[in-house]
């Protein structure tokens, strides 16, 4: 009996030795983020949400911006294959960047996406219902002018997560015969979009003068919408109508929303719940779990002046 009680208690102590071992190792891990688009207000919180819930777990984090330069996502990805790190988050095209996430893949470090794109090479891909949102927001703009009228969009097809949301509000749109998209508009992202928006606005109130001559304008995210919106107030043509709607909500949008000018909606999204849950992801998938679902959506909310200034 004496024997087995010693036995017992060696088992149970190395057991406890080995449970203590794994999360030592567990809250030691390292952890890179490699994203182009830090100049994004909707990036900053991402990674600002995914930080937070890395500090509870004691991860060592890394944040990696490429500054606008996607090609060189692959070779940080390599680069932290090289340094053995143990999960990789990217906010980027996937499909872009498939080399870096086969080197990882070959030397077994599991990749997250955070608001990226779905990938076979990803555990799993975290983001809001793009599809969601642009039909809710192209929706409104088409209820808000009657089904008819002459429509801008502002788009960005190099980023899955913004490409979805072109695609879906182009049926939207297709769906209602007296609207006419008169221009499909691709900024430079470079320094955030405000500012090439505005211009490409400022171009195109130039080249159709008359009042009434743009009914609307529908933006992918809030940059654009508002860089056309500086661009029409400076034009003096605010009291024309032109209704504006964005995706993302950030706090310039929702201040421009609440102020009851043409920026009347937007999308809210949970960017830091989205980077939160991508590190919940990868907290998962370092504790040894397979992630059945290639996508986790976070939930969003329209925001109208109504709600602007709620938090």
């Amino acid at each position: 009996m004496k024997n087995l009680i010693k036995t017992a208690g060696l088992a149970i102590a190395a057991l406890t030795v080995t449970v203590a071992f794994s999360h030592a190792a567990y809250a030691q891990s390292k952890v890179v983020v490699i994203t182009p688009y830090l100049a994004q207000p909707g990036t900053q919180f991402y990674v600002e949400g995914f930080k937070e819930a890395a500090a509870t777990n004691g991860w060592d984090v890394n944040v990696v911006d490429t500054a606008g330069d996607v090609a060189a996502v692959i070779s940080r990805i390599e680069d932290a294959v090289t340094q053995n790190v143990d999960a990789i988050v990217i906010n980027v095209d996937p499909a872009q960047v498939a080399v870096g996430l086969e080197a990882a893949s070959s030397a077994g470090i599991p990749v997250v996406g955070m608001d990226s794109g779905m990938d076979k090479l990803l555990v799993t891909n975290v983001t809001s219902n793009g599809y969601a949102m642009a039909a809710q927001t192209s929706t409104y703009v088409a209820d808000r002018i009657g089904g008819e009228g002459r429509v801008v969009m502002f788009v960005f097809d190099a980023f899955p997560p913004v490409q979805i949301r072109g695609v879906v509000a182009d049926a939207v749109f297709g769906n209602f015969p007296d609207i006419e998209i008169i221009d499909r508009i691709t900024p430079d992202v470079s320094d955030g979009g405000i500012a090439d928006s505005r211009a490409k606005m400022e171009a195109l109130l130039t080249a159709n003068p008359e009042a009434g001559s743009i009914s609307a304008v529908w933006a992918a995210w809030d940059q654009p919408a508002l860089g056309a919106l500086q661009a029409i107030e400076d034009a003096g043509r605010g009291d024309e109508g032109i209704v504006i709607v964005g995706i993302d909500a950030n706090p310039q949008a929702r201040d421009a929303i609440a102020a009851g000018g043409n920026f009347e909606a937007s999308m809210a999204q949970d960017f830091v719940g989205i980077g939160s849950a991508a590190a919940d992801a990868v907290a998962r998938v370092l504790n040894g779990e397979t992630i059945k679902e290639p996508v986790i959506y976070v939930p969003t909310m329209l925001v109208t002046s109504a709600n602007a200034m709620a938090q």
